[in-house]
């Protein structure tokens, strides 16, 4: 199960008694770390050993933001005192970043303070508005920084980048003798984090026949899933959605199969592969080409029981940006969408165990339907007899990730060193 499944487990029983709400997605800046020691980056060294544009690392580049661009709004100027700004070009242009960068940044400066007395973080180059980076440059979006020591003893800088590492940057490059290469994810991609999810024009298929697409799909309407217990295809109620806000852009990863079939789904998003009899679920940024998902097989009518799982192999592995995410939770804790049967779940790689997790969830939402179709009863008799769900749109819900698992998962994250569970 794992230690960080223990902390998990424990914060259900915490928190089972409270009140279903929402709020948005994040990662607190004061994660503990175990004590261990720090080894320096080598030159051209990079952390995580992928390209810095892949999902795992910083993410796919959004394009240049000018100062006439609407995303201009969303730089912020980083004064600390602590760091010094080059600026070579006089506009301060280099204090410029998104705030995730900023954060980043600003404990990089703690680092090198506590590790090199006397000695600051010097900014050799930040926001790039001048053109001098290559098209995909991370520089020209605010989210990339070169950092050096104020010294310029470049034997700190092996270290510089592995403090670079402990402070939170999503890629870090032992770029060259003369600086170090940080970059940080969309503000957007940390959502999903705590938010597995899709986009909005990915389908789903109702108790009604009919196709919906999950930015129309609304709570209480039921959608083909599978229940795991008995690895049969069922039509399950949608009690809320885990993450919801059609405005907002993030990074997602296309999975192609040989059927034609595609999904997109965050990369942090669980997913079930393997055979019908015997499946897992793993994580999609996880899925290579070759492997197997489940795939629904539509029958005659529309009947849960008229469908059947087949697998279908993956033949591409991309990357897209889309706006809008959608998670719908169903009672049975899984979902079919665009015929690809997928968890309801993200960010933890256990699809029992989260289903478990959020058991509060589901009990909240049995009483809030009992009580509904009593009051309906006391009020309109006649409908003693009539099975109806309450359908709630989902503009009516907060957007964002739902607080249960943004509290869950982030609090796992902080009581649980990030070494011992990565």
């Amino acid at each position: 199960m794992g230690m960080r499944w223990c902390v998990v487990a424990a914060l259900v029983a915490a928190m089972a008694a409270l009140e279903v709400g929402g709020c948005g997605p994040g990662r607190g800046a004061g994660r503990r770390r175990g004590t261990r020691k720090l080894t320096p980056l080598v030159f051209k060294q990079h952390v995580p050993n992928v390209p810095e544009n892949i999902l795992t690392a910083s993410g796919l580049a959004e394009g240049r933001i000018g100062r006439n661009d609407s995303r201009f709004k969303d730089l912020v100027p980083n004064y600390n005192q602590d760091i010094i700004f080059k600026d070579e070009e006089g506009t301060g242009a280099d204090r410029l970043m998104t705030q995730r960068g900023k954060e980043k940044l600003n404990t990089l400066a703690i680092s090198v303070m506590n590790m090199w007395p006397g000695v600051r973080l010097l900014v050799t180059e930040g926001w790039d508005e001048e053109g001098y980076h290559t098209p995909e440059s991370l520089h020209y979006e605010g989210r990339a920084v070169d950092v050096t020591t104020s010294d310029r003893d470049r034997a700190k800088y092996g270290m510089l980048a592995r403090l670079a590492v402990e402070a939170g940057f999503d890629w870090v490059y032992y770029e060259s003798r003369a600086h170090i290469h940080c970059s940080v994810k969309l503000e957007s991609a940390q959502g999903a984090k705590y938010g597995g999810c899709f986009p909005g024009e990915e389908t789903v298929l109702t108790s009604k026949g009919t196709r919906t697409k999950l930015s129309d799909l609304r709570i209480g309407e039921q959608i083909l899933a599978l229940d795991a217990s008995t690895n049969t295809l069922v039509f399950s109620e949608v009690i809320l959605f885990l993450d919801l806000d059609p405005h907002q852009k993030r990074q997602f990863v296309t999975l192609t199969l040989r059927s034609g079939r595609t999904l997109v789904v965050t990369p942090s998003h669980l997913v079930l592969t393997g055979t019908a009899k015997r499946f897992r679920t793993v994580f999609a940024e996880q899925v290579k080409v070759g492997d197997t998902l489940l795939v629904t097989l539509e029958g005659n009518n529309s009947a849960s029981s008229d469908h059947e799982t087949v697998e279908d192999s993956v033949v591409k592995v991309g990357a897209v940006l889309r706006t809008g995410v959608y998670a719908p939770l169903t009672k049975a804790g899984t979902l079919v969408v665009n015929d690809v049967v997928v968890s309801c779940y993200a960010t933890v790689d256990s699809q029992a165990m989260a289903h478990w997790a959020f058991l509060p969830l589901r009990l909240a939402w049995n009483v809030r339907t009992a009580l509904s179709r009593l009051w309906r009863v006391v009020t309109h008799p006649s409908t003693l007899w009539r099975e109806e769900s309450v359908a709630v749109s989902p503009r009516q819900t907060s957007y964002g990730v739902h607080w249960y698992a943004k509290v869950l998962y982030s609090t796992a994250d902080y009581l649980i060193p990030s070494h011992l569970h990565e």
